[in-house]
C-alpha cells in the first residue's frame, strides 16, 4: 500500500474506518436477529410490552444503551 514504517493518508484511513464500520453493522444485525430466531413468540410479547412504554421511557432505555456501549467500548479499546 504504501512504504514500511509510513502511516496510510487521510482517505486510506477513513476507508478502514468505513469497513470497521460496516463490519460493526453486520454484526449488530446478527445480534438483533438471534431473539427473534429462537424465541419469536416472547420476541414478540416483548415488543408489545415496549409499545405500551412512554417516551420517556423508551428514552431512558436508549441513554442506558448507548452510555452502556459507549463505556464498554472505552472500556474494549
Amino acid at each position: 500500500m504504501g512504504q514500511p514504517g509510513k502511516k496510510p493518508g487521510f482517505f486510506a484511513s477513513a476507508g478502514i474506518m468505513w469497513q470497521e464500520f460496516g463490519i460493526a453493522l453486520c454484526l449488530m444485525l446478527v445480534l438483533e436477529g438471534v431473539l427473534p430466531f429462537l424465541y419469536p413468540r416472547r420476541w414478540r410479547d416483548a415488543l408489545a410490552q415496549l409499545v405500551q412504554l412512554s417516551d420517556r421511557q423508551l428514552r431512558l432505555m436508549g441513554l442506558a444503551s448507548m452510555l452502556l456501549g459507549t463505556a464498554l467500548l472505552y472500556l474494549l479499546h
